[in-house]
């Protein structure tokens, strides 16, 4: 069997995984930063080591695929798509292992101590998802997965205007909404520099 942490420097994780106990972790960054990226090279990694793994997303998360997660760079892989956490749990079953989630920032707040029961069940659940909304403040239920969780990962883009480390996700249309699924179309990676919280996008443009 290919042990899945043999090129991982991550000794406490490896010692855990052999004590049997579950755990979290969170990968968390803006929109373009290789989040979905990261959990699909987790998730196939714990596919290689022969182990069970159960994949999902938000219903209303169709941008690139209805059935599958999807990183901006083409990646993809097969996820279960669901409305609620309550339909989350009821597709876990004693002996998934591996338990995906990705776009975390669009599930109910009941996930929070949803994925705490899960690892102490002893199941590894990785959860990817935006921190920050587009107006730059916490976006729950990330914060709460944050504190939760074991193992933290923070990605980083690119700012699309100046080159910098980018951690802000700009919107590019005229929307108040919080929750506006798009991706290039809507929004663009932003640094701390050229982040504008309350954006519009015609007018930026313009101004620009």
């Amino acid at each position: 069997m290919v042990e899945e942490f043999a090129f991982d420097n991550s000794e406490e994780r490896r010692r855990a995984r052999a004590n049997g106990t579950g755990w979290i972790e969170v990968i968390v960054g803006s929109m373009f930063s290789g989040k979905s990226e990261e959990l699909i090279r987790r998730l196939n990694r714990a596919r290689i080591a022969r182990q069970k793994v159960v994949v999902f997303k938000p219903q209303i998360d169709a941008r690139y695929s209805k059935k599958e997660i999807a990183s901006h760079s083409g990646q993809k892989h097969d996820s279960i798509p669901v409305s609620t956490t309550a339909e989350m749990l009821s597709h876990i079953s004693a002996d998934t292992q591996v338990v995906g989630i990705d776009e975390g920032q669009f599930f109910d707040m009941e996930i929070i101590d949803a994925v705490n029961r899960l690892a102490s069940e002893g199941k590894r659940v990785i959860i990817a998802g935006l921190d920050q909304d587009f107006m730059g403040k916490p976006f729950e239920p990330m914060p709460q997965l944050l504190s939760i969780a074991e193992f933290i990962t923070k990605t980083h883009a690119i700012c699309v205007k100046c080159g910098s480390t980018a951690n802000y996700s700009q919107r590019t249309v005229d929307s108040e909404a919080r929750v506006e699924v798009g991706a290039a179309d809507k929004y663009e990676a932003r640094c701390r520099k050229c982040f504008i919280p309350h954006s519009d996008a015609p007018t930026l443009h313009e101004g620009e």
